[in-house]
């Protein structure tokens, strides 16, 4: 494991409890933005929904759509995408973040087989073929996702192909992340252990372009700057952040 890493999975697994309560305000503001945006992303949805949860409808949904839940923290990309899928897999570095992810889903009666997390590590580059990941379960997906992570990988291009492998064919790879901006953290000012934990300030379009490209999920490619008004406050102090949306498909 990496120093990096190390650090990652050091103050996220310690921040793990508090972590929705923190940032609620903002991370609703992203689910809505995710919804509302469900068609743009590209898959064939499972359910044709408006957009609010569905995940205890008694209607029997019209095909299989499966997530790749990758970085998934607590959940957000999981819950933002519920009502159009059939099942998300989540994989975090760290087991506060699955812990909290598994127990928000029991929580809700949603059952294990349609959402659920581990603990594992896609991208150790010493590391290409996890067992603990290796399983069918943890293939052929639908979607693969990184909300809000990118920023804090040491090599995001290795993410991006490790997490393309994980596609079926004609599946989508999708990161929600910062544009690029000139401060070392989203989360708060330097002092913060949050902002050790950050490796990259954000992505420019032809940053991602470029990674999906090598990665195999080139194709239909489209970057999306969402707006300027995502706060990230710790401490008493707050970032204005503006945050994209990119897709690509495997071919």
């Amino acid at each position: 494991m990496s120093e990096s890493t190390q650090r990652n999975h050091a103050h996220w697994n310690e921040a793990s409890s508090t972590y929705n309560s923190r940032f609620a305000k903002t991370f609703q503001q992203v689910i809505d933005e995710i919804r509302k945006h469900h068609e743009w992303i590209g898959v064939d949805w499972a359910e044709d929904s408006s957009g609010s949860e569905n995940e205890d409808s008694s209607v029997a949904p019209k095909k299989t759509v499966r997530l790749l839940d990758y970085a998934c923290g607590t959940g957000l990309v999981s819950r933002a995408l519920a009502p159009y899928i059939t099942q998300s897999i989540g994989i975090d570095l760290t087991e506060g973040m699955v812990h909290e992810y598994n127990t928000a889903a029991l929580n809700q009666g949603i059952s294990e087989s349609e959402m659920h997390a581990t603990r594992g590590n896609l991208i150790d580059a010493n590391n290409p073929n996890p067992p603990e990941l290796a399983g069918k379960e943890f293939f052929d997906f639908d979607i693969a996702a990184v909300g809000l992570g990118f920023h804090h990988f040491d090599d995001p291009a290795l993410a991006a192909k490790r997490l393309a492998e994980r596609l079926k064919k004609g599946g989508v790879l999708m990161i929600i992340d910062f544009v690029p901006h000139s401060h070392v953290s989203g989360h708060s000012d330097h002092s913060h252990t949050a902002a050790h934990t950050v490796t990259h300030n954000g992505f420019s379009q032809d940053d991602v372009k470029r990674m999906f490209e090598d990665a195999g999920v080139g194709a239909k490619f489209e970057y999306k700057v969402i707006g300027h008004g995502f706060v990230f406050s710790e401490n008493e102090k707050k970032n204005n952040r503006s945050l994209f949306f990119a897709k690509g498909v495997k071919l």
